[in-house]
């Protein structure tokens, strides 16, 4: 009998595709809106972009939006310079979703919602998609054909603001039929748990350092141990570089292990001389047109993943 060893092709079908989620909350600064969808050209990664509906109004509409304990017109993150500011933002929105980015909620206002009950949850994502679904229109301009449609049914997943999460939160997302959440924390990459009618991620700790000591593998977490948040713009290259370093290795630990999704989270600033940016710039140019490599949003590893699909195709 002759033996037969397996191809390289065979094996690589028994091979769950390593996943690599890369999100952004806020989207709002309008020159990081096209730093990434350019990015995503490059690459042919595709990214998830957590939005946060008060950049969708001006100061002059801040009194429609109430936040739960708060009164009419109060945002922890600002609201929109101008119509203009919005509208530009607004196509880069429609850019993204026409090319097969993802929009997801982060709320509006940006604030700790941890204490916060189910109804003021409901409160929260309903003024959301009011907000989305006039953002045209109350910025003086018309909708593109699609918009209606994409502002009622596109936005399927949240991340919490502070990834402050509890109870109300959990219990709302639910009813509000929204597919993901993604506000919790792991000790290392996990599969989400897509036991729940709203399947949950969790952004990884990663280690990072010369002491590998373990951290959210979020830009802003790293900007406070690195810089204790304060900029230091002089350190740039070696924050970018110690990035660099942590994202490689959680990631080959994954692609050569048990291949679990890898979250990256980001925001729509750019701390430390831009160090952060520069390493995901990197580190996406490198890894995402790997073999068996699929850069994605949290819709489409959600669909992969309930699927059991094999391949990164």
């Amino acid at each position: 009998m002759i033996a037969t060893t397996p191809s390289t092709t065979a094996l690589a079908e028994e091979r769950p595709a390593q996943l690599v989620l890369i999100s952004f909350d806020g989207a709002h600064d309008n020159a990081l809106w096209e730093r990434s969808l350019k990015l995503g050209d490059s690459t042919g990664a595709r990214f998830t972009y957590f939005l946060s509906c008060t950049f969708l109004m001006t100061k002059d509409d801040r009194k429609s939006y109430k936040a739960p304990g708060h009164s009419a017109g109060r945002s922890n993150v600002g609201f929109a310079q101008d119509n203009t500011d919005v509208l530009t933002r607004l196509g880069h929105i429609w850019a993204a979703n026409q090319t097969g980015h993802e929009i997801g909620s982060h709320g509006c206002g940006h604030f700790d919602g941890k204490d916060w009950s189910k109804s003021d949850w409901l409160s929260e994502f309903d003024q959301f998609d009011s907000a989305l679904a006039s953002a045209w229109s109350s910025n003086g301009a018309e909708a593109p054909a699609g918009w209606a449609g994409f502002a009622r049914s596109g936005v399927t997943g949240f991340r919490a603001p502070y990834l402050s999460a509890g109870d109300g939160l959990f219990a709302a997302l639910a009813a509000h039929g929204l597919s993901y959440d993604a506000s919790t924390v792991s000790r290392g990459p996990v599969m989400p748990d897509l036991s729940r009618l709203t399947a949950r991620f969790a952004l990884p700790l990663i280690p990072e350092g010369p002491q590998g000591r373990r951290i959210i593998a979020m830009d802003y977490n790293l900007f406070v141990r690195h810089s204790a948040a304060f900029e230091t713009p002089s350190k740039a290259q070696e924050f970018e570089e110690r990035t660099l370093d942590a994202f490689r290795s959680a990631f080959e630990a994954e692609y050569t292990g048990k291949r679990r999704p890898l979250q990256l989270g980001f925001h729509f600033v750019e701390m430390n001389g831009g160090a952060y940016w520069n390493a995901l710039e990197r580190f996406a140019a490198e890894t995402c047109g790997r073999p068996e490599v699929a850069c994605v949003t949290y819709q489409d590893a959600l669909r992969r993943l309930e699927r059991g699909e094999g391949s990164a195709s």
